[in-house]
């Protein structure tokens, strides 16, 4: 974290201001297409555009995506593991591809509503499959990768 801390696909701020209390005496950059939100702490770097037309991720100790790379497949995936490739630490939560994920999404419908119920499906397809996010990342990594029982696929990646 020293190097500093960069998240992609960082929404409205949430995650990216939770790494600024954490981590105060740390550099904090945030990647979105979206403006930046008002009330985010003004010592985060907001961007704002496109990272794969413009390039402007800046390698820097750590990377992080939460619920952000299943959006991306193809030659799109491989443009988000060159920016990977910059950083020493990386750190992924994203769908996990599984029956189990998918019968957990089931049992949710009662609670939610119709655009929830099509989109948590939409993005559990789109998701990871074990080993899938460890081969974007590219070799020369250790890894950690993990599935959580409510749907999640968590993976950790670090210079070895």
């Amino acid at each position: 974290a020293e190097r500093g801390i960069a998240e992609i696909g960082a929404g409205d701020g949430h995650l990216a201001a939770k790494m600024a209390k954490i981590f105060p005496g740390r550099e904090i950059s945030a990647y979105d297409l979206a403006p930046r939100p008002a009330h985010l702490d003004p010592r985060i770097r907001w961007h704002e555009g496109d990272l794969l037309e413009n390039g402007v991720v800046k390698p820097r100790g750590v990377l992080i995506a939460n619920l952000f790379l299943h959006h991306f497949e193809g030659t799109e995936l491989e443009r988000l593991g060159e920016i990977c490739r910059g950083f020493d630490v990386l750190i992924f939560n994203e769908p996990d591809r599984t029956l189990p994920a998918h019968l957990l999404g089931g049992l949710m419908h009662p609670f939610v509503n119709l655009v929830t119920r099509h989109d948590m499906h939409v993005s559990i397809r789109a998701g990871f499959a074990k080993g899938e996010l460890a081969e974007l990342i590219g070799t020369g990594r250790a890894t950690r990768e993990s599935s959580a029982w409510r749907g999640a696929r968590r993976v950790v990646a670090w210079r070895a």
